[in-house]
């Protein structure tokens, strides 16, 4: 945090004045400010989320409209400009999340505490309510102050799954059918909202991030957290309420901190990539082109689109922050990837301070005061902001270095597959598929760019200084590039005809994988299930199960070589990595039930649900008793791994 200009501790002035502070649930109502602690608010956040900035209600008008009411946390009440805890906010402007620890910008009592919308509290709120059409319109914006009580604090992953019919109700949401309600009210607007900036040309991202999973203090995996349904209302929702602020101050004459994503300078490399998959872009940057293009690339390719996404989020380029007093047809240039044109920050003024400066502009907006800043001000935060978001993104990107670098220091000298992620005079940087860490190409990068798919050598894993630094074999570098473009157009191609069956030639048999040619020669790919009785040379029918037109893989089955009863074993995996979806982190007492070169296989008591060992394998035989720790689930694939509970 220091390196990157941060001030991580609170001073004692800040500590002193927090301290004070009242509980404002024990005043009474401020005049002015409305009760609204009858309705029926909930927040969707992450599991460990503890400060929460925002609650949601929704409500059917005559007119079909859907009227959503976004509770914001009401900072601004209890940090006033030029206090300690302001000035503080101010100058690291953000929270930090690393993973391991999180930096808040506010102290815990403030951020977590009182003005957190926790459940079952009472807590003062910013309300900003709007209509939502049939067509996803945004009806006339209103921002006012209130009193509000959280009833229900659920989580993404079990609200997504409910809502895509992939899982049960949340207890919560199966316990009161007004929650019920409530949930499906908002998805539907949430629906709404997404079709019309889906046809104005938003760009829709899946982000493949991962973020250190963290237990008993140590780091023990990484994981990324995939976009859901609820992932994806939360963020509807956001944008909608950050869209109407800005409206709302621009008719009130107030000027404000936009957000803005300037037009992508590499709009060249987003055209190449496209013309890889067979697509055509414009010459000329067009985020309706482009919106179309990734939704036509999630579509054909879900399981992939994340590391396609991170291509393209890499070649746009980071947003900024602006000062805007211009009105009308005279305003700035908007976000190019939300594809809107006034747009602030107002969600999240417990994390970051550019929310908080907007939540001060809109009292002032409405009540007719005197503006906490001037336009000086307001430019020189705008600033501090973009600068402090960069550097805390470097703090993060740090630390999920050092993690990756902690889980592949025993693996240096192995080769893994990679993408591309950024190529540029300062270097040429790479993500690895598994684990999804990402390091610096320090031999042979020259001529790779962003999204190549390419095979690295890890020569350092320095998990002090967070260093992982790849080689890339640059004999034949160019042929294995063009070979691996043909493979991405190869899988793009037969992504239709996943299901059939295809007569092949065995090309290939060792540790690495069984693979096959097609008898026409149209593609190759790896033999993923049943390969065990194949041996080069042998004619077959083979099942394409999967393409991936990222990376460039196609994966194939020999069904004569499966055995039936893995079908109805993947089906309960399935359902038992369901069932263990809000147990991450626990500890339970497992018997080793399987052992390979590749893998260790466990069955935890006393449910008998079988997983992977993928920490602490060594010296563990059949019949042997461990403790393990839960460290991921995936319902879709039905994978459960576990680390044992002494290598943590």
């Amino acid at each position: 945090m220091r390196l990157n200009g941060f001030e991580p501790d609170f001073s004692a002035a800040v500590m002193a004045e927090v301290r004070s502070l009242d509980d404002p649930s024990d005043n009474p109502l401020p005049p002015g400010v409305r009760d609204l602690r009858a309705l029926h608010w909930s927040s969707v956040d992450n599991r460990e989320s503890r400060d929460l900035d925002q609650i949601e209600v929704a409500e059917r008008v005559a007119d079909g409209s859907i009227r959503i009411r976004i509770g914001v946390a009401d900072v601004e009440s209890l940090v006033p400009v030029g206090s300690p805890a302001d000035q503080h906010a101010a100058a690291n402007t953000t929270s930090v999340y690393t993973g391991v620890a999180v930096f808040p910008m506010l102290p815990e009592r403030l951020s977590t505490d009182l003005t957190s919308l926790n459940e079952g509290e009472d807590r003062l709120a910013v309300v900003i309510e709007f209509d939502v059409a049939h067509d996803g319109a945004l009806g006339k914006a209103s921002v006012y102050n209130a009193v509000v009580r959280n009833k229900a604090k659920l989580v993404y992953d079990a609200v997504g799954l409910w809502l895509e019919e992939k899982g049960p109700a949340p207890a919560a949401i199966a316990a009161s059918s007004e929650l019920h309600d409530q949930l499906r009210m908002q998805d539907q607007a949430a629906q709404r909202l997404r079709l019309a900036r889906s046809i104005a040309g938003a760009l829709d991202f899946e982000s493949v991030e991962a973020s250190p999973v963290v237990v008993n203090g140590k780091v023990v995996d990484l994981a990324v957290a995939r976009r859901n349904r609820a992932r994806d209302m939360i963020e509807d929702f956001m944008i909608a309420a950050n869209r109407s602020v800005a409206t709302y101050l621009i008719e009130r004459g107030s000027p404000s901190l936009r957000r803005v994503v300037r037009e992508p300078k590499r709009w060249d490399r987003i055209v190449a990539l496209a013309a890889e998959l067979g697509q055509v872009l414009p010459e000329k940057p067009d985020n309706v082109a482009l919106s179309e293009f990734l939704a036509r690339r999630r579509a054909a390719d879900p399981e992939h689109f994340p590391d396609l996404s991170l291509s393209v989020i890499k070649l746009l380029g980071p947003g900024i922050y602006v000062l805007e007093r211009r009105l009308g047809d005279r305003r700035e240039m908007g976000h190019f990837g939300l594809a809107v044109a006034d747009y602030v920050h107002s969600t999240a003024p417990n994390r970051r301070f550019a929310d908080l400066v907007t939540q001060r502009m809109l009292r002032a907006a409405t009540s007719g005061g005197t503006r906490p800043y001037t336009d000086q001000q307001l430019t020189e935060i705008a600033s501090r902001c973009t600068e402090r978001g960069e550097a805390a993104r470097k703090v993060e990107r740090t630390m999920r270095k050092v993690a990756g670098a902690s889980m592949l220091e025993e693996r240096v000298g192995e080769s893994f597959a990679a993408i591309v992620t950024a190529s540029s005079p300062k270097g040429t940087y790479a993500r690895v598929l598994n684990p999804p860490v990402e390091g610096r190409i320090v031999r042979g990068g020259r001529g790779l760019d962003v999204g190549d798919t390419v095979r690295l050598k890890l020569v350092v894993a320095d998990s002090m200084r967070g260093y992982i630094d790849f080689a890339h074999e640059t004999g034949g570098a160019s042929r294995k590039l063009e070979r691996s473009r043909r493979k991405k157009a190869a899988a793009d191609r037969l992504r239709p005809r996943i299901g059939e069956m295809f007569n092949a030639e065995v090309t290939g048999v060792s540790e690495s994988g069984t693979y096959v040619r097609l008898i026409d020669g149209s593609a190759e790919g790896r033999v993923v299930r049943g390969y065990k009785p194949l041996s080069v040379g042998m004619k077959v029918k083979v099942k394409l199960v999967n393409t991936d037109s990222v990376h460039g893989f196609i994966d194939f089955e020999y069904t004569q070589g499966v055995d039936p009863s893995k079908e109805e074993r993947r089906a309960r995996k399935r359902a038992a990595a369901l069932s263990l979806r809000d147990r991450i982190g626990q500890t339970f007492r497992a018997v080793v039930s399987g052992t390979s070169k590749k893998a260790t296989w466990l069955k935890i008591e006393p449910d008998e649900i079988e997983g992977r060992l993928v920490r602490g394998r060594r010296g563990l035989s059949v019949g042997d008793e461990t403790g393990v720790v839960l460290l991921a689930v995936d319902p879709d694939r039905g994978f459960i791994d576990f680390a044992r509970e002494d290598s943590i």
